[in-house]
Order: C-alpha cells, then sequence, then structure tokens
C-alpha cells in the first residue's frame, strides 16, 4: 500500500530526529506555535464607538469625607463618582455616563459571574503641589492593553483616545481625592464585564465598560521599602498559549493559595519560574528585572523575561527598559529582555 502524501502544511511541521522536513512550497504561515493567539477584527468594530460629547454628569449629594494620607489602605477608599459605558452587540457603545458611586445591579445568571468575562486595568493620577497640575502616567499603553485583554475573552473592544477624553475628565471631577503629598496617588481601575444574563457558554451580548478610583499610597504594609520574594515552581501562573499575557481577573485568583503559602514563610509575593529549567518569568504583581555580571567579560547587565505571550506586557516595565537603554548604556550597561533561569541567578 502507497503512503498516504501529507498536505505540505503539514509536512513543513513534522520533524523526524530534529531534522526539519521541507515542504514543497513554503507556506504563508509560521509553523512555532505563537505564546498567544492574534485575534482577528471584530465585525463589531462598524458599530458606533465611545462619543466623549455626549457624556451626561449627574453630581453626588453626599461627598465623602477625605482620609488622611497616612490612613490609606491600598484599595479601601473611593471617590464619590464613578464612569459607565454601556454596550451591546446590536447598539455598540451607548453615551458614556458619570453617576455617583454606586452598586451595581446585575442578574444571578450574568455571563460574567459564571465565564469570567473580565478584565481590567490599573494606573494613577498624580498631583504636582506646586503647579497644581493633574497628569495621568502613559494612560494610552493602559487602554492598549485592556483592549488587547478584551479582543483575548470575546468582549468589545474601544477607542483608546476616546475612554482617555473621559478618564481626563472624570479625575478633574475627582481632583480633591488626590493626594499631593510624595508617593500617593489616585488610582484609576478601568474594568470591562460581560453582562448578558444567559448561562450559554458565548461571546456576550453587551458589556460595561466602568471606571472607579481610589486614593493610594504604598502597595505593601511595608510601605515604600523592597519587598521579599518567594521562587514558586511548585504552581504556574501561565503558560503557552494561554492568557498570561492579558490582565484578565481570572488570571489573579488562582495565584492567592500561593501567595498565601508565601506569606507564611515570610515573603511578601512569588517569583514564577516555569518548567523544569525554572525560568524566571513575573511576580504576582509586577514584573521583575535583575542585575547581574555576565561571566567571563563582568560586564553589567540588566535582564528582564522577554514579552513571549506568558507575561503581562507592564507599563512601568516598558519606562524602565527605555529609561536604562537611555542612561544605563551610556554608563557600559547592557539591557536585555531575555529568557534567563533561576540556576543563571
Amino acid at each position: 500500500m502507497a503512503r498516504p502524501t501529507l498536505p505540505n502544511y503539514i509536512r513543513f511541521c513534522l520533524t523526524a530526529s530534529r531534522t526539519e522536513i521541507q515542504p514543497l512550497h513554503k507556506p504563508n504561515w509560521p509553523c512555532r506555535r505563537p505564546y498567544s493567539i492574534q485575534s482577528q477584527e471584530a465585525a463589531i468594530a462598524k458599530l458606533p464607538n465611545i462619543n466623549p460629547d455626549a457624556l451626561t454628569i449627574t453630581k453626588t449629594t453626599t461627598p465623602k469625607s477625605l482620609v488622611p494620607p497616612e490612613e490609606l489602605v491600598f484599595g479601601r477608599t473611593f471617590t464619590d463618582h464613578m464612569l459607565s459605558v454601556e454596550w451591546t452587540a446590536s447598539s455598540g457603545w451607548l453615551p458614556p455616563r458619570i453617576t455617583p458611586y454606586q452598586n451595581l445591579s446585575l442578574d444571578p445568571a450574568t455571563c460574567v459571574f459564571h465565564y469570567a468575562f473580565e478584565a481590567f486595568e490599573g494606573l494613577k493620577a498624580y498631583k504636582n503641589p506646586s503647579t497644581n497640575s493633574l497628569s495621568l502616567f502613559r494612560p494610552d499603553r493602559n487602554m492598549r492593553r485592556l483592549n488587547r485583554s478584551a479582543e483575548r475573552i470575546a468582549l468589545p473592544t474601544f477607542s483608546a483616545d476616546a475612554f482617555i477624553e473621559l478618564a481626563k475628565r472624570f479625575t478633574k471631577m475627582e481632583e480633591r481625592f488626590i493626594p499631593a503629598t510624595k508617593g500617593y496617588s489616585l488610582y484609576l481601575r478601568p474594568t470591562l464585564i460581560g453582562t448578558q444574563r444567559t448561562l450559554g457558554v458565548g461571546p456576550p451580548g453587551s458589556a460595561l465598560l466602568y471606571l472607579i478610583a481610589s486614593p493610594v499610597g504604598p502597595y505593601y504594609p511595608t510601605g515604600f521599602r523592597a519587598v521579599s520574594l518567594a521562587a514558586t515552581s511548585t504552581a504556574v501562573r501561565a503558560w503557552p498559549g494561554g492568557v498570561g499575557d492579558r490582565k484578565l481577573g481570572a488570571n489573579y485568583a488562582p495565584c492567592i493559595v500561593p501567595q498565601l503559602e508565601a506569606a507564611k514563610r515570610g515573603y511578601h509575593q512569588n517569583l514564577w519560574l516555569f518548567g523544569d529549567e525554572e525560568i524566571v518569568t513575573e511576580v504576582g504583581t509586577m514584573n521583575f528585572f535583575a542585575c547581574v555580571r555576565e561571566k567571563g567579560s563582568g560586564k553589567k547587565m540588566l535582564w528582564t523575561a522577554p514579552l513571549d505571550g506568558t507575561i503581562l506586557e507592564g507599563v512601568t516595565r516598558e519606562s524602565v527598559l527605555e529609561l536604562a537603554r537611555e542612561r544605563l548604556g551610556k554608563e557600559g550597561w547592557g539591557v536585555e529582555e531575555k529568557g534567563f533561569t533561576m540556576g543563571e541567578l
């Protein structure tokens, strides 16, 4: 019996004794499996986008008292208002609203509760005490990342510029909550959830994008001091082909138990290692950098894991890399995005 002939694209991917089998003609897509799928442009992009000019504002009649900066606990105090924009598959993005901070009213069958249709971001607004001006730190990066997260879980995307404009107006309204003390800021939490009432598994037919804000100081109780890390290989935060590079709520809950176990041993957070080689990836709440000297040359190096689809594309990470290449490069440092192991450290 003649051996069956494999299609060219299959023969291109097969290997035998580490020798690649050549195709009759090269396919127009790469064989190597990507670490994170790329979403195609959705048909819903033709629907109405967010329109800042349609914003309506309802101010609270019961303003909250301000909490002294030294008494703030991260994420426990919230401002007077919230920004919300609804979306439906038939109408697109509806007019945005700023309303008093309030509870959401959702049906028990809402899909976000059952299938984790939820993505979020975190960025900060700062007040310059000398000029009394307000600044948002690189919000375009956060909005780009939120859209990428939304695409990955079939939630609607939106105009980043339009939402940033709304965030600016919202931040100006909540200005009195922004501490002028050095090291303190107003933490902004944009959140996108699927709101369709259904137990069926499929793309949500409705969604809600909302923004709340919280005046904050240091994230950890230790204040602005270094934190200790437990190198963790007994649990995995992310894996090739997964969603480790998207900021989804579903990525965080499974990490709490390993974090509690690390805390019992006196550590603040986990440093996540991947595979038998113990490849260094990232920390539970931040990206990770290592300062090392190369063997042999003794050259000073700054290493961080590459954006291979298993780690989050951190805004601070990008900023540190840009500054390091600009400034440390002049002092003879090398700056690399590369895979490295605990053994190398």
